[in-house]
């Protein structure tokens, strides 16, 4: 479908964003965190003074060493004295750090809010999804955050289709001017093989908001189709398979995934590692126990996930690891494994139940709101009336410390950017 069939309208949104002093008395640096960088450094350089208070303070509400490159500041000084006045880091997407305060500097994390644009976007599968979404100009973020959605319902690698379609109504986000990228899917349709997926988001009680069928089926289940959002299969869990380097007929009990070295691996499931190690054949190899006495095997890496550690819990699709060719391996590949009660289970047949469906308590509000976001996907209500607040109100815990995943998509070293006005 064009690009001019998306539709798209601006919300009035508050914004609580504080501007930038721009006084003839401040000095302001913008910079980008590098490599290396500490709040420290970044204040040493950029004014000298009363730092230290400022580095105290910070660490009452953001760990240090949470602290990631390419990661926009401000530092705004006093232009006569030098003494710094206030500091901002971009937490991420959501949060930022801000420490104010000539001699006592108070630090707190606050909400970034946005402009925010309400979209649908439609396209049908010629050839795969990232190419579809890049066909009605939209960025390969928004293939991930699709197959993120369908991810328990829909194998990306082995199931999709020409022809297949898909629909989604989501949240743009605008600062300052500057487009920042995708918020909130809200509600989404996917045809697959002839067959129709939905997801609409919505908040059980004081639950995080989930995606649920029409039905108010949870759409997140045990474990993800797979641990690769989009790659090729090239063996497949058998019996009876001829090793391509040891040269002998062995069981192949699992499933390896072609895809080039780097691609981020996510965890099938809830769970606690309880292997980061070099395993003989299997290479650099992360092992994650889950519940019932299941665990998965991840084989292979280039390397880990930075923060990952034997006993550390990560959440269902969240990155362990980098696809390699580490082991026995003839190129770049994930060689994956379901263990049940110390037992290989293919894991293409795998018992995967769902999650809590949406409370019977809850299922009249439930229903109402997913007819709401189905009449704004389908333009039989104007998207001009939707606010941020109105179906599913986007809460989160500012103040709540770095969690051990922050950061754990390596990301590119970035020039570091730093300007000075007054």
């Amino acid at each position: 479908m064009k690009q001019d069939n998306a539709k798209q309208t601006v919300l009035a949104v508050k914004s609580v964003n504080k501007p930038t002093p721009q006084s003839g008395n401040e000095a302001i640096v913008k910079g980008v965190v590098e490599k290396g960088d500490t709040v420290g450094k970044i204040l040493e350089e950029t004014a000298g003074k009363n730092v230290y208070p400022y580095i105290s303070a910070a660490r009452q509400v953001f760990p240090p060493l949470a602290f990631r490159e390419g990661r926009s500041y401000v530092v705004v000084t006093d232009a006569a004295t030098g003494l710094v006045k206030r500091f901002e880091y971009e937490i991420d997407m959501r949060r930022r750090l801000v420490v104010e305060g000539l001699e006592n500097p108070v630090a707190r994390v606050e909400a970034i809010e946005y402009v925010t644009l309400l979209s649908v976007v439609e396209a049908v599968i010629n050839d795969n999804l990232f190419q579809a979404v890049a066909d009605v100009g939209e960025s390969p973020q928004l293939a991930l955050q699709i197959a993120e959605l369908f991810g328990a319902e829909i194998n990306f690698i082995r199931d999709l289709q020409e022809g297949d379609s898909f629909a989604v109504l989501l949240e743009k986000r605008w600062r300052e001017g500057e487009y920042r990228g995708y918020g909130r899917i809200l509600a989404a349709t996917f045809i697959n093989q002839g067959k129709l997926f939905e997801a609409f988001l919505f908040r059980d009680g004081n639950n995080r908001a989930q995606y649920y069928n029409h039905k108010g089926e949870n759409l997140r289940k045990t474990l993800l189709q797979a641990p690769l959002a989009f790659t090729r299969i090239t063996s497949r869990f058998t019996m009876h398979r001829r090793h391509p380097i040891l040269g002998v007929n062995r069981p192949h009990e699992g499933v390896d995934y072609a895809a080039p070295t780097g691609t981020p691996v996510k965890a099938v499931g809830d769970g606690t590692v309880v292997q980061k190690a070099w395993s003989g054949g299997y290479g650099n190899q992360i092992i994650i126990k889950h519940m019932a006495g299941l665990e998965s095997m991840y084989g292979h890496l280039s390397g880990y996930a930075r923060g990952l550690q034997t006993g550390l819990h990560v959440r269902q699709g969240q990155v362990i690891g980098f696809v390699g060719s580490t082991g026995l391996a003839t190129g770049p590949h994930l060689d994956f494994r379901l263990r049940q009660g110390g037992r290989f289970i293919n894991p293409v047949k795998a018992v995967n139940p769902r999650g809590e469906p949406v409370s019977a308590a809850r299922k009249g509000e439930f229903e109402k709101t997913a007819a709401e976001e189905l009449a704004l996907l389908n333009g039989a209500k104007p998207l001009a009336g939707y606010t941020i607040e109105s179906l599913v109100p986007e809460r989160f815990e500012v103040h709540r410390k770095a969690t051990s995943d922050e950061g754990s998509y390596k990301s590119e070293r970035k020039t570091k950017r730093r300007h000075k006005t007054n």
